[in-house]
Formats: C-alpha cells, structure tokens, sequence
C-alpha cells in the first residue's frame, strides 16, 4: 500500500517536473544544458522550505506582538475592575489597622519603583489622559469614608494622593516612552524590537514586589511599573546612541555608501564615515558601552569596538595606539585611542562605524540628530584619508 501511494506520488512529481533541456548559443557554438526531474525537484522543495520558514517566523513575530497587546489590555481590564468606593469603604469600617498596612505597603511600592526616576514631572497639558474610572473611584471613597469612619480621614486622604500620583505617573511615563520611541523610529530603529532583545541575557534572584498583604499587586500600581521600566528601557537605548563626534578637529573625508575605492578605483562599498586628523589625535568614545574587542582586523588595522547593548556596536579603525581594553565600560567622550593609518589606509584618518545586529548603517545621522534627540526626551544636553 505504502509503496503504490510513494510510486503515484513520484508520478505526479515526474510530470509536474519532466527532465528539460535548455540551449545557448555563444559565438557559433551551441550549448545544451539539462535539468533532470530530480535537480527541479530539490529545487523546488528547497525553494519551498525557505517560504515555510519564513511564513514561520512571520507568524511567530506576529503572535508575539499580538501576545504583548493581550496582555496589555488584560492588565488595562484588571485595572478597570479595581475595587469600588463600596467596598473599599467596607475595608476601612472592618479593619483600619489592615488597611493602614495596606497604604504602608503601596508606599513602600512607589519608593521602590519610583527611586530611580530623576526626571521632574512634566506641568505641561501633553499627558495623556488619567484613568477616569479610578480616579473617580477614589474621590467617592474619600467622601464615603469621610462620612462612615472619620477617625479614616487622614488615611484614605494619604491613599487617594497616592493613587493621583500612580495615575500621574504612568501617564508621565507613557509619555515620555512615545517620545523615545519617535526618535528611535526617526533613525530607522524599531523600539519595540529592540526593547524584546533587551529582556534577553537577563537573571538575577527573585524579589517579588507587593502592595496587598496576601502578596498580590494592585494592577494600577503594576501598570506603573510596567510603564516606568519601559521608559527608562527605551531612554537607556538613547543614551546608548552615538552622541559624540569621535574625533576633534576632524574634517570628514569620506562618507558612508559607495565610493570609488582608493586603491582599485572601483565602485566600493564604505561602510563607515572618514574623519581626517593628525596623526595620534584623541579617538573618543562615541557613546557609553562597554569595549568587546581591542586588536586588528583584517583591512582595518588596529580597531577597538564598543558594545552599546540592543545589537548596537560601534568601531573605530585604523588606529595607532589603543588606550582602552576588552571589558572596559566607557561613558560618551573617553579617550579609546589615538589616530593613526594601520591596516588598509591611505593616510592617517579614524574609520567609524555604526553597526546594528552586525550590519553596517550611516553614522551621520545619529551624530546629527543626537543633541536633539537626548535633549528633548529626558531633558539634558547631549555631550557635548580614507579605508
């Protein structure tokens, strides 16, 4: 049985890809090239299983963005079902001590959370708008506390503050994470991809945070965190961006694409930008990292690279002494190197390049746009011959 089917299966096979001759003529002289059956139909099987990986991998990118949405509006829903002034106002009748604790524990939360946030609250009207429903909720415990428990006053006062400011808060950081996202999409980088590959390479012991003494969380004070950590995520990948020109007294003498080679004089690619200085001039840092390779490669003679994390590297080639070495983190501005012409040079000059996931894009722009991008998104300045 097995076999009959396997032999009607290479029938069919045989007349969808019966053995083909082709001919060219060249010069008087004719040539025959044949195909067999067997050549289409590895062809055709390899062509098709490059498609079903891709289709896969496709499918797989777009579950897990519909996975990050689902799980985004299941915390928005939990959040909406919060509990209401009722029984809130049963909480505070039954047990204040409980719930005193309660506020003590959220407190703890927001000092946690928030202790690394060193921006001001923008006073600006670009925030989106609050979570209506909670922040209702909250002014009708206030009035019904007030009214039921009054020795409650002072601390459902402290919890309605509390939770203005966890409103504030994520609005503030959802806020400022849009920004960021802007600038990064403005240099051709794609945030959401790069915020995924960061959760990679990650550990460390677990330590729960908590804001109800059964140990669970208050979904708005989650949220919050959520949104804080991405904030901080996505302004940590500008930071991480070329921000300082890596050389002084510079004149760029070839830019980034194809350019004629200047030793073959053929069409090339250049996959960096050419800046043109005296010899043992300061190299710098372009932006803050940490140094993964210090030595020569092949055509560049002596370079040092920088890892910036996100799949973000940059390279500094051509060098005449190195003043860095490999594990050595660096801020935007430290001296690496100095200029030199090793490797495949014309004369003395610093290569630089910026590499994303090991493949080579123009630097201009980000040492154009870097000033402005970091100023306005977390409110401080930026720092400020040929290959």
């Amino acid at each position: 049985m097995f076999k009959a089917e396997a032999a009607k299966l290479r029938g069919r096979l045989d007349s969808w890809f019966p053995d083909r001759e082709f001919f060219m003529r060249s010069q008087g002289h004719v040539r025959f090239i044949k195909l067999s059956s067997r050549i289409q139909i590895i062809g055709a099987a390899t062509v098709c299983a490059v498609l079903f990986v891709w289709v896969v991998t496709m499918a797989t990118v777009a579950i897990s963005h519909f996975l990050t949405r689902y799980d985004r509006m299941a915390l928005l829903q939990r959040e909406a079902a919060v509990e209401k002034s009722e029984s809130r106002v049963a909480r505070y009748r039954d047990n204040i001590d409980e719930v005193a604790e309660q506020i003590r524990r959220r407190q703890d939360f927001l000092d946690k959370v928030t202790s690394g946030v060193t921006d001001e609250l923008p006073r600006d009207a670009k925030l989106p708008a609050g979570n209506a429903q909670s922040l209702s909720e909250a002014t009708k415990t206030v009035q019904k506390v007030s009214v039921a428990v009054p020795e409650a006053i002072p601390l459902v006062k402290l919890e309605a503050r509390q939770l203005a400011y966890v409103d504030k808060m994520t609005r503030f950081a959802d806020f400022r994470s849009g920004e960021a996202s802007a600038e990064l999409r403005k240099l051709g980088l794609d945030p959401d991809a790069m915020l995924r590959s960061s959760h990679f390479a990650q550990g460390g012991p677990l330590e729960l945070l908590s804001t109800d003494d059964d140990g669970s969380i208050d979904p708005r004070f989650e949220r919050m965190g959520l949104s804080l950590a991405r904030m901080e995520t996505l302004q940590d990948m500008l930071d991480s961006l070329p921000q300082v020109l890596p050389a002084a007294g510079w004149s760029i003498s070839s830019g980034f694409g194809y350019r004629a080679d200047p030793f073959t004089g053929r069409g090339a690619m250049h996959a960096g930008l050419d800046f043109k200085a005296g010899y043992g001039a300061p190299i710098h840092a372009a932006a803050r990292g940490r140094v993964s390779f210090v030595g020569q490669r092949n055509g560049y003679g002596n370079v040092v690279e920088i890892d910036h994390g996100n799949g973000l590297m940059t390279r500094y080639a051509h060098m005449s002494a190195f003043h860095a070495k490999v594990g050595t983190q660096v801020h935007a501005g430290d001296v690496i190197g100095a200029i030199g012409s090793s490797g495949r040079s014309t004369g003395p000059h610093l290569h630089f390049e910026v590499r994303i996931n090991d493949r080579a894009v123009n630097p201009r722009p980000f040492l154009e746009a870097a000033s402005h991008v970091l100023e306005k998104t977390s409110g401080r300045a930026a720092n400020s011959n040929r290959t």
